[in-house]
């Protein structure tokens, strides 16, 4: 089996522990300092920091599924999702690492939000956006911003390769 270069072992020994870190910690002065519901307003009309309870996926999906489905799905497609991204990040060349980058995110909120369902059964969300009472922004996480981030930067740049099939076979690290 064929190492990993230094980049990629600093990429993912660097950032993965940071956000995982920050997620927890964040996480930790929520439960220590809030009630579940519990909310402060931050900026008016705008911002608060509000203690949820996120038995579902994204926006709450799977929220009201059955227990014996939902636990072991949030727990194994996280697990899932972090062999592939490795299989990915193994794939990726040394002129891809802005790529390398965005996966280490979305691996590190995926283990942060795994940590969650392991330890509680739901995740810990508490950055909670809205505008006036006209629109709610569901609460999210540390967690979820590393993997929003990394999700943005993979989209962003794949509106930015060129579409010529020589192009997209060298730069895709899964054509080969």
């Amino acid at each position: 089996m064929k190492a990993f270069p230094k980049w990629k072992v600093i990429t993912v020994l660097s950032i993965v522990p940071v956000a995982v870190l920050l997620d927890q910690w964040t996480k930790q002065l929520i439960l220590n300092r809030f009630h579940w519901g519990e909310s402060v307003v931050i900026i008016d009309s705008f911002f608060a920091l509000t203690y949820v309870r996120n038995m579902g996926a994204a926006f709450g999906v799977l929220h009201n599924a059955p227990s014996y489905f939902r636990d072991p799905f949030f727990i194994l497609v996280p697990l899932l999702a972090l062999v592939i991204i490795t299989a990915v990040l193994a794939k990726l060349k040394a002129d891809q690492k802005l790529t390398g980058i965005a996966l280490t995110l979305i691996m590190g909120g995926a283990v942060g939000n795994l940590i969650d369902r392991v330890r509680f059964g739901y995740v810990v969300d508490f950055l909670d956006f809205h505008w006036k009472e006209v629109y709610h922004w569901p609460a999210f996480n540390v967690a979820d911003c590393c993997i929003v981030i990394g999700v943005c930067y993979l989209f962003i740049q794949s509106f930015f390769q060129e579409n010529s099939p020589k192009n997209a076979s060298q730069s895709n690290p899964l054509s080969k």
